[in-house]
């Protein structure tokens, strides 16, 4: 079976996130990752081959640094990586990102194309089913189980207060969800042997694509950090008293009575 795996490079979660007096990230020193909730894609894809045997593409979008993250992946087991990289995809948005993607995994036989449900970066869960509706092709979201069944697969999804089984169609785009396995950390061998493999290099050029066919539809003009809270207050005092006391502040100064 043929698989991709499109993976984003994320801040570290645990990294101190500074932003600059032009209300832009300073990325300086900041540990880049592979986005946690495609560590789960990889795992998943991985399993599969495990168990019927195929090859794992891995795909990603971004500058040289995110070579780092595709060797991860490659340490883990995937067995090629494809790296879309051009000055023109500085400030991607997800309409930009998800078409850049479907047309660098169509050069790529596939069955079925993994991803994580989330990045922890943006948050916005657009890019999947954005790239799955440019492929032609369906999708299923925050996917915690996944059972392949010849042509299709068995899917179960997370939903508000529970959860659903899915029966799609493949090929599909299935983004995974905390819960849908353990990733496995990669070992020496496997970092030794992800230096000799693939890593092919593609430009916008090379996609059929060109800066002025993927003008953002979307600009994030500035970030800003939530304000402080601020100190709780202690109502000293009798029950009877403070419970009056509490009262008048709920109703006049925080205004929630």
């Amino acid at each position: 079976m043929n698989i991709v795996v499109c993976i984003k490079q994320t801040f570290d979660t645990e990294a101190k996130i500074v932003l600059g007096a032009n209300g832009k990230i300073d990325t300086a020193g900041v540990k880049l990752i592979m986005n946690p909730y495609d560590e789960y894609a990889v795992e998943e894809a991985l399993r599969i081959k495990e168990k019927v045997g195929g090859e794992v593409t891995v795909v990603s979008m971004g500058g040289d640094r995110v070579q780092e993250t595709l060797r991860t992946a490659l340490a883990m087991g995937c067995d090629k990586a494809v790296l879309v990289s051009d000055p023109a995809l500085e400030s991607p948005d997800e309409w930009v990102s998800a078409e850049v993607l479907a047309k660098a995994v169509a050069q790529i036989p596939y069955e079925i194309i993994l991803t994580g449900r989330i990045a922890v970066d943006d948050g916005s869960s657009q890019v999947a089913v954005r790239m799955a509706e440019a492929l032609g092709i369906p999708s299923v979201s925050s996917v915690l189980k996944l059972d392949l069944q010849g042509s299709k697969a068995l899917v179960t999804r997370e939903i508000d207060g529970g959860t659903e089984v899915i029966e799609v169609p493949l090929p599909a785009v299935i983004t995974a969800q905390k819960g849908l396995n353990e990733p496995r950390y990669p070992n020496m061998p496997g970092i030794m042997k992800a230096k000799k493999k693939e890593l092919k290099m593609l430009t916008l050029n090379e996609l059929g694509l060109t800066g002025a066919d993927l003008g953002p539809r979307a600009s994030i003009i500035r970030y800003s950090l939530p304000n402080p809270r601020s100190a709780g207050k202690k109502i000293a005092g009798e029950a009877a008293d403070a419970a009056k006391e509490l009262s008048r502040l709920l109703r006049e100064e925080a205004k929630i009575l």
